[in-house]
């Protein structure tokens, strides 16, 4: 059973003519009739009485035509909805992100991707970036939001850098010690720092700054995420080291100081599998990432 040899049947049930069930599907009469009868000998049974030129649905025929009908809608509906996909009216993204990516770059973008593509869902995931590695290796992702350099670099991945981004030091103005405008790594030596849960590419950048620097961090406290270590921070408890884009909408609460001699910094990429192509929607979200937001 063919779909063309649906629509002829339809469109001979609705006209009960068939030269002009023809024209209405744009087809020449003889392919129609010849169409019609091939569907009738695939079912065994005649779909139309053809007595004396006039036109009737046979008990066959009338049993037909509401289901013919239906898969004719359905066909339809399923021709809309990817034309929809095709043109970003309905979807959805999974986007990965670490925890301070999601807090300083993604809200505005994301807002701007929503006004133009209301239609889109968006499925976010926060975690480090070991794990948002091996979600988007798995087919869990579409596109990732990851610190370089990747933790186990893969050429199952491909990442275009989004930005640089300079770390600073928040503290709390309560603290005993005052820091001042800028401080280096060395200088926090004897400082406790609150630190992130393992896995944090922050907790790794930090600890391997201060090592290099000749000196075993002392943590005050440790495990935490982002929002929960900027409210200890705020409480006194210690310091930490965290990304100038985080610091800067934290509010006045937290007194940041950057880094100098020499300055910290991270480069967040944007990471799909080579293998695969990210959806269209992903597609046009990484174009609009890539470009600032616009």
């Amino acid at each position: 059973m063919q779909f063309q040899q649906l629509l002829y049947f339809v469109a001979v049930a609705e006209t009960r003519h068939f030269t002009r069930a023809a024209e209405s599907v744009h087809v020449s009469q003889p392919s129609l009739s010849q169409q019609v009868r091939a569907l009738e000998k695939e079912l065994g049974a005649e779909l139309f009485s053809r007595a004396r030129g006039n036109i009737t649905l046979t008990d066959a025929g009338e049993a037909l035509l509401p289901l013919a009908r239906r898969i004719l809608a359905d066909a339809d509906t399923a021709r809309i909805e990817v034309q929809e996909l095709a043109q970003l009216r309905r979807g959805r993204i999974r986007l990965g992100a670490t925890p301070s990516v999601c807090t300083g770059l993604l809200p505005e973008v994301l807002r701007a991707f929503h006004d133009r593509h209301p239609g889109i869902q968006l499925l976010i995931e926060e975690s480090g970036s070991h794990d948002l590695v091996r979600e988007l290796a798995r087919g869990a992702l579409d596109l990732a939001l990851v610190v370089l350099p990747l933790p186990s670099p893969s050429p199952a991945l491909t990442t275009v850098e989004l930005l640089r981004e300079d770390l600073v030091v928040v503290s709390s103005p309560r603290a005993r010690r005052r820091l001042g405008d800028s401080v280096r790594i060395a200088d926090l030596q004897g400082e406790r720092l609150v630190m992130f849960r393992h896995g944090y590419d922050l907790r790794e950048l930090t600890v391997a700054a201060c090592r290099a620097a000749g000196f075993e961090p002392e943590f005050a406290v440790e495990g935490g995420e982002m929002d929960a270590v900027l409210g200890f921070v705020r409480a006194g408890l210690g310091v930490a080291v965290v990304p100038r884009m985080v610091a800067e909408r934290s509010g006045s609460d937290l007194r940041v100081t950057r880094l100098s001699q020499p300055s910290l910094h991270r480069t967040i990429a944007l990471a799909h599998r080579s293998d695969v192509a990210p959806p269209r929607a992903a597609r046009e979200l990484q174009r609009m990432l890539l470009a600032g937001g616009g």
